[in-house]
């Protein structure tokens, strides 16, 4: 199969789709890898590194569009991407469709099969395509959290770890699951005072046993979190329902009761955003303030460490990409994990929680590939 890369085109977005080290495996398989000129610079691989591991340079997107059979990339189409694509084709990249009709529309036009990382699942019900953005975000968030709560950049003036004689900052993560385990154990690692706020038992015993109790659990009722986030100095959202919006837990009436200086950083914003008054924001210009609390809502954090990024991303998506490169959407039969990644296939949406979310029709996957 040839499969394309083309660079991401996204503001600030420097990670790609393969590495050279992939790009090798698929050519050992006997794959052709069309590479955009200069799409890996800015994620430290030069042209050279990919030519070296087999891959065949080409000048532009157009040609990676006009020629590949797989399309490879990191984050969802853009607008001037969705006409190139065709109905011949396999896209596998992040989609995040729930919020984003136009894009949906624009996928749906194209009449490609669209494999989204973000709801292919392994044999333990997680979301290993996911993963490693979320570790990677997880911990971005912290950083940036500290950043934003300085004074110069419209926070309260508060020095995330504090000093001796100081209290440090209380960071109240929404979720437990990974990226809110990474964030909280950033956070606690940087000696913040840490609450995490989760509705599985289960899993707040994992965090508690994982860090010897020194995060604070609660269960995530309303009353639990109207309490917390108004202690709070840093609040992190990190909810995530596989494929669909995830839900609005702070609401605009909340703002107003909370510190001023408050930072909210919403690691959720690439499925909506899990605070009410979210918006997505860019590394340029992360930030903005409403009603004196700071929102960071930057829709792809793990763009700014794109070297870690695409090799973490790599290591995860590489049996998946190579499984579609040799077996084409039979891939999808021959693995019900990969098969969840599919979203839209044939002008149809084929995953249910996006069509719930956007209003539209479901269609089961193997109705489509029996016409």
């Amino acid at each position: 199969m040839r499969v394309g890369v083309p660079k991401e085109i996204k503001p600030n977005e420097h990670r790609i789709g393969l590495t050279p080290t992939a790009v090798r495996e698929y050519a050992a398989r006997g794959h052709e890898v069309l590479i955009e000129k200069g799409a890996g610079l800015g994620a430290g691989f030069a042209d050279d590194a990919y030519e070296a591991c087999g891959a065949r340079i080409v000048p532009d997107a157009a040609a990676v569009f006009d020629q590949a059979q797989m399309i490879v990339k990191v984050k969802e189409p853009q607008k001037t991407e969705w006409p190139r694509l065709k109905p011949d084709q396999i896209l596998f990249t992040y989609l995040h469709l729930a919020p984003d009709p136009d894009q949906t529309k624009g996928l749906l036009e194209s009449g490609c099969a669209a494999i989204a990382y973000e709801t292919v699942t392994d044999s333990k019900g997680g979301l290993p395509l996911l993963a490693p953005m979320s570790e990677v975000a997880g911990r971005i968030a912290v950083f940036s959290a500290a950043e934003t709560l300085l004074k110069h950049n419209g926070g309260m003036g508060l020095l995330l770890c504090g000093v001796p004689g100081v209290s440090p900052a209380r960071v109240v993560v929404l979720g437990g699951g990974v990226v809110g385990m990474n964030s909280a154990r950033m956070a606690l690692g940087l000696n913040a005072e840490v609450v995490v706020m989760e509705r599985s038992i289960p899993r707040m015993r994992e965090i508690d046993e994982a860090t010897s109790g020194r995060v604070i659990t609660r269960f995530s009722s309303i009353n639990a979190i109207e309490e917390e986030i108004l202690k709070a100095d840093v609040v992190i959202g990190a909810v995530l329902v596989p494929g669909a919006s995830a839900p609005k837990l702070i609401k605009r009436e909340h703002l107003s009761r909370m510190k001023p200086g408050s930072v909210l950083v919403d690691v959720a914003i690439d499925q909506g955003g899990c605070f009410e008054t979210s918006r997505p924001t860019t590394h340029e210009d992360p930030t903005y303030e409403v009603d004196g609390v700071v929102h960071y809502c930057v829709a792809n954090m793990p763009g700014a460490a794109p070297r870690t990024s695409s090799e973490a991303l790599n290591n995860a998506t590489l049996p998946f990409g190579l499984a579609l490169a040799d077996h084409g959407l039979d891939a999808l039969k021959k693995d019900p994990h990969l098969a969840r990644g599919l979203n839209v296939l044939g002008g149809k949406i084929t995953y249910p929680a996006v069509a719930e979310a956007l209003g539209m029709d479901y269609v089961d996957p193997y109705g489509v590939w029996k016409d």
